[in-house]
């Protein structure tokens, strides 16, 4: 058995359409959405409303974690702009989604990622695609659990839940055998990000879960350069799948 993992996919559908190939299913962790590419300022929904000069502005200002004067300025762009912002970004997250979910092959296995819209996957996850969030799915005769979104920050992306929501789904899995979520446990070597210079949130309830129900894998994205890209907690290999936005390569899991 063999089986592809992605996560952090932020538009990249071409390579998602070869990502199955080899494989006998295709596990997705999230974030397919591309808002902002901070590698590249002219790809992704905000340059194409408000243009590459107020990305570079906006990503600037994050990076110095100015995350207030971030939002002001978010706040002044919206204003000048002719249509509604929820508007504006639900025709352009449909648009990328409507690509997305058409390159996915079949069997897919998908959560959510902190910056996807929950609310729309159901309009375009075909009959292949399994979307779970909390929940379990036997693949090839192992138990995969499932937690989509993240915890959450300053940065308030659409699909971000309180500690204690994103506890009781990761409780609501029991024991797995491959722990699949967006965004890492909390462990400092699996959530610091090298190029932003800052630690992304982690999940106090995946490590906790790890410790005490000791899946054989954990698998998560969210970091895209973590400082560790895997390690081992207890009898548990921990590992980030990377991300696919750059590399455009999954993760194989084989059994």
């Amino acid at each position: 058995m063999r089986v592809h993992v992605v996560s952090d996919v932020h538009g990249n559908s071409e390579a998602l359409a070869k990502a199955g190939d080899g494989a006998d299913a295709l596990v997705c962790l999230g974030d397919l959405v591309l808002f902002l590419d901070y590698a590249d300022h002219s790809r992704g929904i905000f340059p194409d409303l408000f243009g590459v000069e107020n990305a570079d502005r906006i990503v600037a200002l994050r990076t110095a974690r100015r995350f207030e004067e971030a939002r002001d300025l978010g706040r002044s762009l919206w204003a000048d702009l002719d249509i509604d912002r929820d508007t504006a970004i639900e025709f352009a997250v449909r648009r990328q989604y409507a690509e997305l979910f058409a390159a996915f092959p079949a069997p897919t296995y998908a959560t959510y990622g902190n910056v996807d819209i929950p609310g729309l996957w159901p309009e375009y996850a075909g009959p292949g695609t399994t979307v779970l969030d909390g929940e379990r799915a036997e693949i090839g005769g192992r138990v995969f659990g499932f937690v989509g979104g993240g915890l959450r920050t300053p940065m308030r992306t659409p699909y971000e839940v309180s500690d204690e929501e994103y506890a009781a789904k990761v409780e609501a899995l029991g024991e797995v055998d491959v722990l699949c979520s967006h965004i890492p446990p909390e462990v400092p070597e699996l959530t610091y990000d090298t190029v932003a210079r800052r630690f992304e949130r982690g999940s106090g309830a995946l490590l906790a879960a790890i410790r005490r129900t000791r899946p054989k894998y954990a698998l998560f994205g969210h970091v895209h350069q973590p400082l560790a890209r895997r390690m081992r907690i207890g009898a548990t290999e921990c590992v980030n799948v990377g991300h696919f936005a750059a590399t455009g390569r999954p993760w194989a899991l084989e059994w």
